[in-house]
């Protein structure tokens, strides 16, 4: 007894964290759309061919089946791009939806490398694959810094 008198606010505190995941397990992921939108702007083209060295679209692309699984593409530049097997007119949409999880490659010549990945997940459904979809996706929009950057690119 006397143990949780002097431990009361980190036993509160385990419990506020044990709550926040039992939520996140839980709790129906609420979407308005499940299409994921890329614009590639205008004067991409011409800025490339002055020699600048500009990423538009991330190189990997993260989806997840029955939230959001449709990768949508807008060519607002003023000449055509190419992405797998479709050539994207000016001012055209690209929708793709996916029905399997896995890791795609495409060409894509919106991309300095010419290639983009899109890796599509598992439907998160109720409980652990709920909490895991959320972990890696709150992870995945964490900033990353230069120190971090570094240490991984010395290790490959």
């Amino acid at each position: 007894m006397m143990w949780i008198r002097r431990h009361w606010l980190l036993l509160l505190l385990l419990n506020l964290v044990f709550d926040a995941v039992i939520l996140m397990a839980l709790v129906p992921i609420r979407i308005e759309s499940r299409e994921e939108v890329f614009e590639i702007p205008t004067g991409t083209w011409a800025r490339r061919m002055a020699g600048e060295k500009i990423e538009i679209l991330p190189q990997a692309v993260y989806l997840a089946l029955g939230v959001r699984d449709v990768l949508v593409l807008r060519n607002l530049d003023t000449v055509p791009q190419i992405f797998g097997p479709t050539l994207i007119m000016p001012n055209q949409s690209f929708k793709l939806p996916f029905e399997l999880a896995s890791d795609y490659q495409f060409a894509c010549t919106a991309h300095l490398s010419g290639q983009m990945t899109v890796v599509v997940d598992p439907e998160p459904t109720l409980g652990w694959s709920r909490l895991v979809w959320r972990v890696k996706t709150l992870t995945r929009h964490l900033p990353t810094t230069k120190i971090a950057e570094t240490k991984i690119a010395t290790q490959k």
